[in-house]
């Protein structure tokens, strides 16, 4: 063997990075405690509480304040798009209790349970129906909470993104599209953009199931387009059209509904 050749040099083969990702846990909290297993790290993209599960009419904090027939009228009614309807009959059915006691009580028991199960490192922004003040309460020091910012993660930039836009169904954490849009502004250009809603593309935003468009961001898309990263996750569309699709450079995932499915998606490289 020639001086200098090296063959009897031993190299390390770099170490690859693995992160599972969900969104809409809606109070499946036994797989969510299973969701990090073999991952490097958890992202996880909102919506873990469970208000009404529209596939079981008999779990979430609806039902159980106002029984399963209640449920399933409310259900009927939205379906149709008859929100003013529902509205209505939701007044009639909290008419005498204190409705922001009662909520607030029950999401604090689903997020007493979610953040204990969380494991670390997690890396969370919070989904529509979340309640963003009360999360600094349960997120322990192995759970990151971003809105609006980036984090690094084997050596490629996370851009994250919460909440929804307003619609008819008023769901906790619906905000304005310009607030939106200025949080996706304040990211800049990341390698993979997460957040809980989809960019606004239909065959992205429409639900099978529920037959219906559910609201997607236009800033989002516009961000794809003009910072073209590697991947666009997010979840809010629980039986969607079409899970995955490129747009341009971009591959776009539904990485939902994590409450039926129980399986993380996962990302390595």
């Amino acid at each position: 063997m020639r001086a200098g050749t090296p063959h009897d040099q031993h190299t390390t083969p770099t170490r690859r990075t693995r992160v599972h990702v969900v969104s809409d846990v809606h109070g499946n909290a036994e797989a969510l405690a299973r969701a990090g297993d073999g991952a490097d790290a958890l992202i996880c993209l909102g919506d873990l509480v469970l208000f009404l599960d529209y596939a079981d009419h008999s779990r979430g904090i609806f039902p159980d304040l106002f029984g399963v027939a209640n449920a399933d009228r409310i259900v009927e009614l939205r379906t149709a798009r008859r929100f003013e309807e529902a509205r209505a009959f939701g007044r009639e059915l909290w008419a005498g209790r204190d409705r922001n006691a009662a909520i607030l009580s029950a999401v604090r028991k689903q997020y007493a349970e979610m953040f204990a199960v969380m494991p670390t490192p997690t890396y969370a922004t919070y989904g529509n129906v979340d309640v963003p003040a009360l999360w600094p309460e349960y997120a322990n020091s192995g759970t990151t909470v971003l809105d609006g910012e980036r984090v690094e993660i084997g050596g490629r930039v996370f851009g994250f993104v919460g909440g929804g836009l307003r619609t008819p169904m008023n769901t906790p954490y619906e905000i304005s599209d310009e607030e939106y849009a200025a949080k996706v502004e304040a990211l800049g250009p990341v390698d993979v953009l997460c957040s809980h809603i989809p960019p606004d593309v239909p065959e992205l935003t429409y639900d099978t199931v529920a037959r219906r468009f559910e609201r997607g961001s236009r800033a989002l898309l516009d961000a794809i387009h003009r910072t073209r990263p590697r991947y666009a996750l997010f979840g809010h569309v629980h039986q969607p059209l079409v899970r995955r699709m490129r747009i341009g450079a971009t591959e776009c995932v539904n990485v939902g509904h994590f409450a039926s499915s129980g399986r993380p998606w996962a990302l390595e490289w």
